[in-house]
């Protein structure tokens, strides 16, 4: 059994459904410590702090 629609959609009503598929931009906050954007509670790239702590060594 497979699920049938009792009356017809039409293309706007579907797609108004659809419009929320849509990506959205990263969040990015400045790091606390060097400045560079960074995406919130993670380890900055470019430091390798978190939480104003040096977590990874960047070569």
């Amino acid at each position: 059994m497979s699920i049938c629609p009792k009356n017809k959609s039409s293309k706007s009503r579907r797609d108004k459904r659809r419009a929320n598929w849509k990506m959205s931009v990263p969040a990015l906050v400045k790091c606390s410590k060097c400045g560079a954007l960074m995406m919130p509670h993670r380890v900055c790239k470019a430091c390798g702090s978190y939480n104003k702590k040096q977590v990874v060594s960047v070569d």
